[in-house]
């Protein structure tokens, strides 16, 4: 058999970093770990192809060589995903289906010859199994969370890693928290399920071995989520790890605000060689966080959280939501407070959304205060929900926010402060060889983009320069990271100017 595994596109949204890739000459921030993983439970002898249409085009060439074609993907991806069904119904190729977009809505999709849900480790040897016997069913369903003991290394032979900025790795499934806005315990459950040292250890190699030098996403929705194994097993067979390999990789993740009650934790993260961490801060307003059941930031110095774990070496990107029962007019000034005191550079702020599966969701299904179905772009200005400020009050507010927050002045003003704070606890190791360099020299070349674009071309120009000259003679070890943020600062902008105001 020949498969084709199909990631598609993503739009300009916050994640895309399309405005960013650009300064470094790399077409797309991750490659698509649950398509390559799937790639690896299918039998040895199927010749397997990958296109990602964030890096490549789909050509008719490559369908007609397909028996079947595998897709994947999330809300965001719905119109790129029409497409490519479009293109193989032309072509007469078999499709394969599953991953968030296609479990949360299977019927949305009857074009699609087979949609195989929910976690593969259990659905796809079904569906091989009556595939053998030409018996497949249209559609392969689960309620269980398997264990993860069974999944295998991701096929990485598949992916042209020079493309990328980053590799990504997955370690657990499951949150113990249940905001209710989420969809994650639906999809995963909320008991936490981990990986082995062992499989970890291996997916690490196979990355370094493949010749990658650079960053790796652990891609859980919460890597604490088992704090216990993290501290005892998996941080110090990592340190190990990377302290032989001679620390070869930059690892970020995602994880809950309780990390700043952990001190030990934090320092085996950036002992380990952790330098970023994405928190869901959501809101400052304890009613809005207790009506969202978010109840681990309640209660809390947020602002005291997130430079507690800034000053262990650790950047905090911020995620935040606009347009809960409990917000009012006052919400959104105060949002860009938090933002601007908290240091948090990558501030993601999209409007309040209730995905299929979430406990949000039904709840508004319930009141009669659901809409059609969510876009899942965090920046395009619509919501599946009516909101009870009113949808004109909650989009003016919104744009409000993200216009100051991004605006030059309060960017980089906010930049040079989180880098005139920075003074890590913790001293991070980092390794270079040669085949870093080579690696890197897309990162090489970012400096002199970065004055061409935004030293000359850009109309914050003064704001850039004001940073670059104090980062160079103040503190110039962190000159990197001030030009790493300019071009961030410059992406966030350039994605709010592409995305009209739509009436309701």
């Amino acid at each position: 058999m020949n498969a084709l595994f199909v990631y598609p596109k993503y739009p300009d949204t916050f994640w895309s970093f399309k405005h960013a890739l650009r300064f470094i000459s790399k077409k797309a921030l991750h490659p698509p770990l649950g398509l390559i993983t799937v790639a690896s439970m299918l039998p040895e002898k199927w010749n397997k192809r990958l296109v990602d249409m964030n890096i490549a085009k789909l050509e008719k060439k490559d369908l007609e060589w397909a028996d079947y074609v595998f897709i994947s993907a999330m809300a965001v991806q719905k119109p790129s995903v029409r497409e490519v069904i479009e293109q193989c119904r032309k072509v007469g190729v078999k499709i394969v289906a599953g991953g968030p977009l296609f479990t949360a809505a299977p019927e949305e999709f009857p074009d699609v010859d087979y949609l195989v849900l929910n976690e593969a480790e259990i659905t796809i040897p079904l569906f091989l199994r009556d595939l053998e016997k030409n018996q497949a069913r249209h559609i392969y369903t689960s309620r269980e969370f398997p264990g993860l003991e069974n999944t295998p290394t991701p096929m990485w032979e598949l992916v042209d890693m020079k493309r990328y900025v980053s590799m990504n790795i997955q370690y657990s499934r499951g949150c113990p928290f249940s905001c209710e806005f989420c969809d994650i315990t639906t999809l995963y459950g909320r008991k936490t399920r981990t990986k082995s040292v062992g499989q970890i250890i291996k997916e690490l190699e196979a990355i370094y071995s493949l010749g990658w030098r650079g960053g790796v996403f652990f891609v859980d929705d919460n890597f604490i989520g088992n704090k216990k194994a993290l501290k005892e097993d998996v941080l110090p067979a990592i340190i190990n790890w990377m302290k032989n390999r001679k620390y070869p990789f930059e690892f970020a993740t995602e994880a809950s605000i309780n990390l700043a009650d952990d001190d030990d934790l934090m320092r085996l993260m950036i002992q380990a060689g952790f330098d970023s961490v994405f928190i869901g801060i959501e809101t400052t307003d304890n009613k809005a966080l207790q009506e969202c059941n978010k109840f681990q930031n309640t209660n809390r110095d947020l602002i005291g959280c997130v430079k507690k774990i800034q000053r262990y070496g650790l950047n905090v990107r911020g995620g935040f939501i606009v347009g809960f029962d409990n917000d009012s007019s006052e919400t959104f000034e105060r949002q860009i407070d938090f933002v601007q005191n908290s240091r948090i550079i990558t501030a993601m702020v999209g409007m309040l959304n209730a995905p299929r599966g979430s406990r949000l969701f039904e709840r508004l299904r319930g009141e009669g205060r659901l809409l059609e179905n969510i876009s899942g772009d965090n920046t395009d200005f619509t919501t599946n929900i009516i909101p009870k400020m009113g949808y004109d009050k909650l989009c003016e507010g919104y744009r409000r926010v993200v216009k100051a927050i991004y605006s030059p002045q309060l960017y980089y003003e906010r930049v040079k402060a989180y880098l005139q704070e920075y003074e890590p606890l913790e001293k991070r190791i980092r390794g270079l060889d040669l085949k870093a360099i080579l690696l890197r020299f897309g990162y090489l070349i970012a400096p002199l983009k970065t004055m061409i674009v935004l030293g000359i071309k850009d109309k914050a120009r003064r704001y850039y320069w004001k940073l670059i000259f104090w980062s160079l003679f103040r503190r110039p070890k962190l000159l990197p990271q001030a030009i790493a943020y300019s071009i961030y600062g410059f992406h966030f902008r350039k994605v709010f100017e592409s995305k009209p105001y739509k009436e309701f």
